[in-house]
């Protein structure tokens, strides 16, 4: 992202070679849409199977006890739910970074100090057992683990849940032609939750909970592997066996994600259960939600606080991910016969929808940042704008492809008279301006009343959304633009814009 912005980038990777087994397997459609913006659409899609029905629970009788409609295509205009192969997509990713001539992918580099130096950071990293390298850069992100070693650097303390079970992960290659309905399902059984889901194009995971007793190291041989397949019809002569390793869940955070020059991303800076298919996800939402503002800082159009927001917004959006997954997991990880059945005549009960039957957490907003004031409609003030097709230039398209990057004024309507008066300001604030409607000259034509049906929902006149397509501001009124203009001005702490155009570089420490 930051090298699509035109910034030098050296990634520092621990590993010689790529790390060739699965990992991560889900994500959603608002990480289609930050796919997308990386202009790696057709790429993400032909490596990932998007979930064509339900993600359901059932209990050991095999009755519903959760149905999850994960089927069509969510709001932000990418599958609700898809599946894929960690290695193909980090295989994609290094791909295009080999492209780009400001990128720079170093692999086999570990590193082992960083110093924060207030005007540059200090990097020394070991190529080899002798060849050590000390390089200079204007910023650090750890993206390097739950252990790590930037995090350590910036002195961040974590907050923990103390939300602990450890789960046998099994990899396989199904050899046969075995239908999988539905794609992905949670089996409630006390005897042994078990998890069952794709694991992407031509792939099955399984993972079995860890029970009292059992030992974890005699829980992660093949041999066992295969004893908890058999069951399930999975045999070597059916089955590739691709992985199988026994991971910890845990749920906490870092109260600190930017500090100085230094800043962390993904599991350095959060843990969850898997339950919700949300860790992966929410490393790429650091990356959007920080790239952004770094490319701000790092062409002097923002001073160096802007960056402080990253951890206030993250920080309150992330835990909304984590107490959603630890809440299904407290359904899920049941392995008492008496409260295993009363969970299940109660959701059973509720006809196993889903608005019923799982807990009610808050609704995923960003913290305190950059976002409006008191005069926008609040509810939406953090929230993701949706992306529905507009008609643009003759064709049809997802909104961001027909805008392009950067940030938005939208309009509903076809008479932008309304932003003159603060169109410098909006557009010294890298603010584009834009009119949607179904009907007269818009910019863009709302030819299936997608975006009508959102505005008028929500009493919207127009709504200024930030470069990762977060709402800054919704207006009832179109007349109170020039005030959410000024507030979006403030809000990125700009200064001259010509102080500090130098191409900088930025390192991203993988371990």
């Amino acid at each position: 992202m930051l090298g699509l912005h035109g910034h030098d980038v050296l990634i520092l990777e621990r590993w010689p070679e790529p790390y060739p087994l699965p990992r991560a397997v889900h994500f959603d459609d608002e990480i289609g849409r930050v796919f997308q913006a990386m202009g790696l659409s057709d790429e993400i899609k032909a490596i990932s199977d998007p979930v064509p029905d339900f993600y359901e629970w059932r209990n050991a009788a095999g009755e519903a006890l959760v149905r999850i409609d994960w089927s069509g295509t969510g709001p932000c205009g990418w599958p609700t739910a898809s599946f894929f192969s960690q290695p193909e997509l980090e295989k994609t990713l290094a791909a295009a970074v080999e492209h780009m001539p400001n990128v720079e992918l170093h692999r086999g580099a570990t590193v082992v100090d960083v110093d924060d130096r207030g005007t540059d950071v200090k990097v020394t990293f070991d190529e080899d057992e002798h060849q050590t390298t000390t390089l200079y850069s204007r910023f650090v992100v750890g993206c390097d683990g739950a252990n790590s070693f930037v995090r350590d650097r910036m002195g961040a303390s974590s907050h923990d849940l103390g939300f602990f079970f450890d789960w046998l992960i099994v990899d396989t290659i199904p050899l046969d032609q075995q239908e999988w309905s539905p794609m992905n399902w949670q089996l409630c059984d006390p005897a042994r939750p078990t998890t069952v889901v794709s694991g992407g194009p031509r792939r099955r995971r399984w993972e079995f909970m860890r029970l009292p007793g059992e030992d974890r190291e005699g829980l992660n041989t093949t041999e066992r592997a295969w004893e908890l397949l058999q069951p399930w019809g999975r045999t070597p002569e059916n089955t590739r066996l691709e992985r199988h390793a026994v991971y910890s869940f845990a749920a906490r955070w870092a109260d600190q994600w930017n500090s100085g020059r230094l800043a962390i991303a993904g599991d350095a800076a959060h843990l969850m259960p898997p339950f919700a298919g949300q860790g992966m996800c929410s490393g790429l939402r650091d990356a959007a939600n920080l790239s952004w503002k770094l490319d701000r800082v790092l062409r002097g159009k923002s001073e160096r606080a802007l960056l402080d927001s990253y951890t206030s917004e993250r920080s309150i959006h992330l835990q909304h991910a984590i107490a959603m997954s630890v809440e299904l997991g407290k359904v899920i990880c049941v392995l008492d016969d008496a409260q295993a059945t009363e969970r299940d005549q109660r959701m059973i009960a509720a006809g196993a929808d889903p608005r019923r039957v799982l807990p009610v957490t808050a609704l995923p907003v960003l913290g305190p940042g950059v976002t409006a004031d008191v005069i926008d409609i609040t509810r939406l003030r953090g929230t993701l704008l949706p992306q529905f097709p507009v008609m643009h230039e003759g064709r049809v398209d997802l909104l961001d492809n027909a805008t392009g990057p950067g940030a938005l004024l939208v309009i509903h309507g076809d008479d932008a008279s309304a932003a003159n008066t603060s169109i410098d300001m909006l557009q010294r604030s890298g603010v584009q301006v834009i009119t949607i409607d179904e009907v007269g000259e818009p910019d863009l034509v709302d030819q299936n009343h997608y975006w009508t049906e959102w505005f008028n929902d929500n009493g919207v006149a127009c709504v200024l959304v930030r470069p990762d397509r977060y709402v800054f501001g919704a207006l009832a009124s179109g007349s109170d633009i020039a005030q959410l203009a000024v507030q979006y001005h403030s809000k990125l702490y700009s200064f001259d814009e010509t102080t500090d155009t130098s191409k900088p570089q930025t390192i991203s420490a993988s371990r």
